[in-house]
């Protein structure tokens, strides 16, 4: 496994989850990272990114509600969930790109290179 998701579980609707995405890639540092999650019978889709330079964006369900942040420290991006709602119900797949590109080229999930094993989200109403 290339990248490392964890964090995720069952919490109630309005309820708050953080995930981890670690990886042993000497890359993983300086390279963008996703989030995307796959509801069951629903295409997999992008969360939120962060670049290489700390630039972030969200998909506009998750947007004031999710913050994706990277710690050099321990050489990790987290996803803070907060307001959950049952629609967020999901397993969620960190993905990362050591490559360089605009904003908007972040957001197709093809250009990301190297996935992991996702974490399973589950909000209840």
């Amino acid at each position: 496994v290339q990248l490392q998701a964890s964090g995720g579980g069952l919490v109630q609707a309005g309820g708050s989850l953080k995930l981890s995405c670690t990886s042993p890639l000497d890359h993983f540092g300086l390279a963008a990272v996703a989030w995307h999650r796959q509801a069951p019978g629903k295409q997999r889709e992008l969360v939120s990114f962060i670049t290489n330079l700390g630039r972030t964006d969200y998909a506009d369900a998750v947007r004031g509600r999710f913050t994706i942040s990277r710690d050099t420290s321990s050489n990790a991006v987290h996803l803070q969930m907060n307001s959950l709602k049952p629609e967020d119900t999901a397993v969620y797949y960190c993905a990362s790109s050591p490559r360089l590109y605009s904003r908007e080229t972040y957001k197709r999930k093809d250009v990301y290179d190297y996935w992991g094993q996702g974490t399973q989200v589950t909000v209840s109403s």
